[in-house]
Order: C-alpha cells, then sequence, then structure tokens
C-alpha cells in the first residue's frame, strides 16, 4: 500500500511536466519531453556510478504521504535547520526556490501546510540526479547530461538566493557527500616551484560545510577563513568560495578567494583538472569570483590556513523606541556608518542588524578581532559603544534608545567565539528573497550621514563589515572577482520574506518593494557592484553588477573549460546567452 501511495503522489508531484516534442539542440531537454532519457538509460547510468541514483522530492512531500509517520516528524523538526535541509537532495534552504511559477500565475509548489488544499507538485525540485561520491561519479553523470542534452544543474547545500541550485525538470549532481579533509603540514601547489609551501593547508571536498571544517581546523590548531551561518551549514568548497566567499575574518585574513591555493574540478568534457597559480592559471583566475555552477563541477579545494589566535568580541544591543527613523539611532548608526574604514582597518568583521516588532527597533552588533589584544580592541571599539551610551542616556519619549548590552570580550579562538555565540538552528525554512549592495569606503567616508538615513528607510537593513582591510589590499586583477570588492568596505542587504499558499500576485508586490528598496542601494554608489552570491535575482545589468570590467575575461575563459555551455545559472557568466529559463539559447 505505501509503494502504490509513493507511486501515485510522485505521478501527482510530476503532473505538472507534460510531454512535447523533443528538444532542439538550442534548448535542453527537460523531463517530461520526448528527449527524456528513457528508465533503460538511466539503469544504464546507473550501473557505472558508486551509488544509486536519486530522484529528489520537495522536502515536505513525506507530509502528503502520511501527515502522523515519522518522515513528516522529520521534515517538521528539521525545518528550520539548515544542516538537516543540506542533507536532502530535494531540499533548498528556502523553500520558496523548491517552486515554479507558470506564465499565468499559477504556483506549482509543495508546501508543508497540507491545509492549504494544493496538492505537492513537483516545482524547480530537480527530477533525478548523481549522488555524488568520487570524481567517477560525477564525469558519468556529466558524459550523460552531455549525450543527452539535459539542463543539468549542480546542488550541494542548498544555500543560494539565486535559485542555481536546482531547475525545472532538471538533471542534477548533488555533491553534498563528497566530505574528504585531509590537513597537509607542508603543501606545495601541483606544478609550483619547491620553495612555494604553505604549512597545514587544508583539503576540503566539495560537500565539506563550514561547521565541519572549522573543527577540523582546530584540531590541527589552525584557524580557516569561511562563512558564518547558523550551524555552520553552508558548503566551504562550492558557490560559497566561487561567488567570492566573505567571512567575519576576512578584513583581517582576506576573502575566500584570497585564501585558496587550489581547486579541482570536472568540465563539460570529463577532463578532471587542477587549477592554480602554476597550471590552468587562467581557469584559477576565473574560479575566484566568476561564480558557481558556472565553469563545472568542483571536487575538491585547498586552503591556505592561519595559526589560531585569541580574538576579541564586541557586542552591542540597543532597544529604540518605534521605527528605525528613531532619531537617536540614527545618530547612532550614522556614527558607526562614518568609522566603518577604521574599523576594518583594525580588523573587526562581523554583522550589523536592525529588526523591528511590536513597536520597537533592535539594534544589534556582533563583531569579532582576531590577533589583536583586548586593550587594542577596546581602544579601537569602545569610543565607538560610550557614544551610544551617551546618546541613549540622553534620550527619551519617542527618541528613546535603551542599551541592553555593551561589551568586549576575549576568545580563545574564532572556533571558540563561532561555537559559543552563532546559533545551530535558524535561517533556513522561510521563503526568501533578497537584494544587496557593496558600499566603497570612500561613500561612507563622504557622505556617511546620508547613506545612515537612506539605510535606516530600508526596514531589516542588514550591514556586514566583511570587507576593507586586507580585502582592499589586494590587487583587482588579481582574481576575476568583482572589483568593487577591493573598493568596498561594507556588504549591505535588504530582503523580502512571504508566507506559504502566497498568490503570485501578492509574491509580485513584495518583489517589487523589494527591487525599489534595492534600486535605492545601487544609487548610493552607482559605481560599485554587488556580491553574486547574495543578491537580487533581478538587476537590470547583472553582468557588470556581479562582475564589473572582469566580466568579457571570464567569459572569453568560459568558453575554453565550457565549450558545450553545459554549465549555466541563473545572472552568471554566460548566461545573457540563454533565456531566463536557462533552457533555450536566444
Amino acid at each position: 500500500m505505501m509503494m502504490f501511495l509513493l507511486s501515485s503522489l510522485l505521478i501527482a508531484c510530476l503532473a505538472g511536466f507534460l510531454p512535447s516534442a523533443r528538444a532542439g539542440q538550442d534548448c535542453r531537454c527537460t523531463y517530461g519531453e520526448t528527449c527524456w532519457p528513457s528508465p533503460g538509460e538511466f539503469h544504464r547510468l546507473e550501473q557505472q556510478l558508486s551509488q544509486p541514483l536519486i530522484y529528489p522530492s520537495p522536502y515536505a512531500r513525506p507530509c502528503y504521504v502520511n501527515a502522523t509517520a515519522p518522515a513528516c516528524t522529520a521534515v517538521m523538526n528539521g525545518w528550520n535547520d539548515g544542516n538537516w535541509r543540506a542533507s536532502q537532495p530535494g531540499a533548498m534552504q528556502s523553500p520558496n526556490l523548491e517552486t515554479y511559477t507558470f506564465a499565468d500565475g499559477k504556483v506549482d509548489a509543495c508546501y508543508l501546510e497540507a491545509s492549504l488544499g494544493t496538492p505537492c507538485h513537483q516545482g524547480s525540485v530537480s527530477v533525478a540526479g548523481v549522488d555524488a561520491r568520487t570524481v567517477d561519479d560525477i564525469q558519468a553523470a556529466i558524459a550523460f547530461a552531455s549525450r543527452h542534452n539535459l539542463r543539468l544543474v549542480i546542488k550541494n547545500t542548498g544555500h543560494d538566493y539565486l535559485g542555481r541550485s536546482d531547475g525545472r525538470g532538471s538533471f542534477s549532481v548533488w555533491t553534498h557527500n563528497l566530505k574528504n579533509i585531509t590537513v597537509h603540514p607542508t603543501f606545495r601547489p601541483s606544478g609550483g616551484p619547491h620553495d612555494d609551501t604553505y604549512e597545514f593547508a587544508m583539503t576540503l571536498g566539495a560537500g565539506v560545510q563550514w561547521h565541519e571544517a572549522y573543527a577540523a581546523a582546530n584540531a590541527s590548531g589552525r584557524t580557516i577563513v569561511g562563512g558564518v551561518s547558523y550551524g555552520g551549514s553552508v558548503g566551504g568548497a562550492g558557490g560559497w568560495l566561487l561567488g567570492g566567499g566573505h567571512s567575519a575574518l576576512s578584513p583581517t585574513y582576506g576573502l575566500g578567494v584570497d585564501n585558496v591555493l587550489e581547486i579541482s574540478l570536472v568540465t563539460s568534457t570529463g577532463a578532471h583538472i587542477i587549477a592554480n597559480e602554476y597550471q590552468h592559471a587562467d581557469l584559477f583566475w576565473a574560479l575566484r569570483g566568476g561564480g558557481g555552477g558556472t565553469f563545472g563541477v568542483v571536487t575538491s579545494v585547498i586552503y591556505r590556513t592561519h595559526a589560531t589566535t585569541p580574538v576579541i568580541a564586541a557586542i552591542l544591543i540597543a532597544s529604540a523606541q518605534g521605527s528605525q527613523s528613531n532619531p537617536t539611532l540614527r545618530k547612532a548608526f550614522t556614527e558607526l556608518v562614518r568609522i566603518t574604514p577604521n574599523l576594518t582597518d583594525s580588523g573587526w568583521g562581523g554583522y550589523t542588524l536592525f529588526e523591528t516588532a511590536n513597536g520597537t527597533t533592535t539594534f544589534l552588533i556582533t563583531y569579532v578581532a582576531p590577533n589583536v589584544s583586548w586593550a587594542q580592541a577596546n581602544a579601537t571599539i569602545n569610543p565607538y559603544f560610550e557614544l551610544v551610551q551617551a546618546l541613549a542616556s540622553k534620550s527619551s519619549g519617542q527618541n528613546a534608545l535603551t542599551v541592553l548590552t555593551s561589551l568586549t570580550q576575549p576568545f580563545s579562538s574564532f572556533y571558540n567565539w563561532y561555537t559559543t555565540t552563532i546559533p545551530t538552528v535558524g535561517e533556513a525554512g522561510a521563503n526568501t528573497e533578497i537584494g544587496s549592495w557593496l558600499l566603497p569606503r570612500n561613500t561612507l567616508e563622504n557622505e556617511h550621514e546620508h547613506v545612515a538615513q537612506e539605510l535606516l528607510n530600508l526596514p531589516g537593513v542588514n550591514y556586514y563589515l566583511v570587507a576593507g582591510g586586507a580585502v582592499s589590499r589586494v590587487d583587482p586583477s588579481r582574481t576575476g572577482l568583482n572589483p568593487a570588492w577591493r573598493q568596498a568596505n561594507a556588504h549591505v542587504v535588504v530582503g523580502t520574506t512571504w508566507s506559504d499558499g502566497a498568490t503570485s500576485a501578492e509574491i509580485d508586490q513584495k518583489r517589487g518593494v523589494l527591487r525599489t528598496n534595492t534600486a535605492r542601494l545601487r544609487a548610493l554608489a552607482p559605481q560599485s557592484g554587488a556580491y553574486f552570491n547574495e543578491a537580487s535575482l533581478y538587476e537590470p545589468n547583472p553582468q557588470e553588477t556581479f562582475f564589473g570590467s572582469h566580466y568579457n575575461g571570464l567569459k572569453a575563459i568560459k568558453k575554453v573549460y565550457d565549450p558545450l555551455d553545459l554549465f549555466v545559472v541563473t545572472e552568471g557568466v554566460g548566461s545573457d546567452e540563454w533565456t531566463s529559463d536557462l533552457r533555450c539559447r536566444v
């Protein structure tokens, strides 16, 4: 009976995929077309693999089979857990990216709330794929996708705001289980001279997540530059790196692209390539900022690490009466914007958040500075904390600002700070879209009052100190990363969210507000750009916004290493030659 239910449910999920004529060479083949591989062809592929083929389903689907079964309970318990979602081949961190909206506005989805009365459909979740555990698995998957002209996507953890980890009717390479971690006491890049060596470099398989990498580095007495997210669920060797890779440690040690020594990947021709400064240097340049899912399937990366040192954390929590427009809060934030270049020059990195609820706005600062004494850290951050406390002490009524916490605290290591400070569950499981912009140093220094006022007019704005300092000291031509990063001191993010079951018209209204707010960010520094991994789906000029003057060079390198154009992602390099659904050439 259970098998019948599962089979019936699968048919219902895929009901929206109707057969059509065979895709031509200028269009990718997707599920439901007569060109889609037969069961026999999939069986022959499976015989080449180390694992059975996977048939991803929307994350909530078990609850449509049996709402009281343990499988549904696991879905509900793991809904906001990024690591649990990462372990499911059909789950995205933001469930809206599992959905698909037709031209007529109909939303194809599988909501957790079955009480909404809509059936569970496949949406944008890939229909079939390979659970890659070896390079051979990836080569077999790529050969199969190429032979059948399939729409191919690469998924690791599903941490992606642009929907690059899935695609309606697509075939997936799931790299999440490539979990190898190796610490090399001495490492020399392949093909490099004997005197170019690094102590305690770390190899991360493509599926290693930051919580795993941090633990391994800490066990070796080292610190590795990586992302900060709830539970450390972001992948350390995929899109995070290829899009640039920011970190709270970036003002001290640089971005992910500034710390990677070597990248291994499989190209669309099936070649397994090691790229570094000495071999395939052009590809190595492009991979450092040219974006994930664009040049090939990464199998592993090797990072430099840094000696573990104590870090100083800075925490400020203040509560403002009313909205973000509270005058006292505006004065406090204006000063923070003004001194941001000095803070990042001093090694401070981290996150500034605003949240308004029940007539009160919370202003939260969580920063960290490595390899400085407590006295040095206090000398750079305490004057600001004292200013905020002075402003608060003089405020009252509708202008009231109350400082709840204001302190610095030493930790034995970044790992100690991370595991103590960052929650293990949260962030994931909400329908979310965002927009962002990089704000240059000169804009913050010369226009801090205008910048602060504009940002506080954007509800729920996030202001990240993940640039400047060491990031600004790297020659922009050294990597394929958007040169705007080398001028930036802050990465600013705005977003929107909606409930399951929202109509396409309701979602479009939310998106319209987000577009407007993103445009206001863009207007603060039109010559700058945005971080490809945390950005808007609706940038008017994505090539310039995400890649700047490097775009043409990146595109030329892509044509060399991906002559089949097998790897195309939303707003990525080469996507301008494809329709918006990335299925057909324009």
